[in-house]
């Protein structure tokens, strides 16, 4: 596993949106650690607890609330800012919600996007644009085999199908304005990612912790359904690689998977007993019927391209990427501050690569 680079990252100025959600909140932490300039632009965080607040993010960098749907805002702040890297993570998240909200999650995921490429054009400072998206974007036909960045994009849920629209928008404004720019965009694709912090809705070890703390049954929807489950630092840690990488070579824009090596594509089931296991108790209700909404039984992706053209590998295994997360809710509600245990975290990433 290839680790970012402190040297590299020491007074970039960064852009990063979303940085109030759970991947952002530990993204700005490392890029703090790292030495780097931030400036997060993000809605206020919609769950109690949040990552956000309990580890100080709005301490960590310079943060503004804005929602990427008003552009103008959006694009003064970008302007003021002039950000030499941005990582682009505000979005809509979670399918579920997408089915209650469907134009919110396309106005977010999809004009979102574009409102931020937008603000980048004419920028000269801006080398560097990590568009984040999700292995969601693929049109998932039941396949019995990892998906390929050259695989066709689409989306049964709207959640999914906005995700694989902003990616035409993605290139669209690369292909169409900013590569002659100078400006090196990509899209990264990750699996489902878990870590200490994360109190959303509708996610599995989330929603592990939250019953278990309080005594209740676990029930589970689809535990047969196989996901490409990985700590949230893996993802950010290629993330950072990526940016370093193209920051050198502009020509390798264009689309990256990362995800675990497909003996951690594991079963919904597979993983709550390894967090079940970790926690030391709990109660789980399985339902094997899979009603309610659609969701695939197999999503895996291939991650060769990001071995080969990055040298970007997974890290920690599934079993390990469980227990750390497991171990971090049990340590934060011991009495251990969330930003600690992030940071030890992220050390403890970085000792073992």
């Amino acid at each position: 596993m290839k680790l970012p680079l402190a040297s590299f990252w020491r007074g970039k100025r960064v852009l990063l949106t979303g940085h109030s959600g759970f991947k952002g909140s530990w993204l700005t932490l490392w890029l703090r650690q790292l030495g780097a300039q931030i400036v997060g632009i993000s809605l206020v965080p919609n769950t109690r607890p949040n990552l956000f607040t309990l580890a100080g993010i709005e301490q960590a960098c310079e943060s503004h609330f804005c929602d990427i749907r008003d552009s103008r805002q959006l694009a003064e702040l970008v302007r003021v800012s002039r950000p030499e890297i941005i990582f682009h993570l505000a979005a809509q998240p979670l399918v579920r919600a997408s089915y209650r909200a469907p134009l919110e999650t396309f106005g977010t995921n999809i004009m979102g996007t574009a409102h931020l490429l937008d603000a980048l054009r004419g920028l000269d400072c801006v080398k560097v644009a990590v568009m984040i998206t999700t292995d969601k974007v693929y049109h998932n036909t039941g396949q019995h085999r990892p998906f390929s960045e050259e695989d066709r994009l689409g989306g049964h849920d709207p959640y999914s199908a906005s995700k694989a629209a902003s990616e035409v928008v993605i290139d669209s404004y690369r292909d169409a304005f900013l590569a002659a720019q100078g400006v090196a965009v990509v899209a990264a694709r990750a699996g489902n990612v878990i870590g200490g912090g994360d109190w959303s809705e509708d996610r599995l070890i989330p929603d592990a912790i939250r019953a278990w703390q309080a005594k209740r049954v676990l029930e589970i929807r689809h535990p047969q359904a196989v996901r490409p489950w990985q700590h949230v630092l893996d993802p950010l840690a290629a993330y950072l690689t990526l940016a370093e990488t193209l920051w050198e070579s502009p020509m390798l824009s264009g689309a990256y998977n990362f995800g675990p090596d497909q003996e951690s594509a594991r079963s919904v089931a597979d993983v709550v007993e390894l967090a079940r296991a970790s926690f030391g108790s709990g109660e789980v209700e399985y339902s094997p019927s899979g009603e309610g909404l659609h969701e695939a039984a197999l999503l895996s992706l291939d991650n060769e391209k990001a071995r080969a053209v990055l040298g970007v590998t997974p890290h920690w295994q599934l079993p390990i990427a469980v227990e750390k997360t497991i171990q971090w809710y049990r340590a934060q509600r011991g009495g251990s501050t969330a930003r600690e245990l992030c940071l030890a975290d992220i050390a403890a990433f970085g000792l073992q690569a």
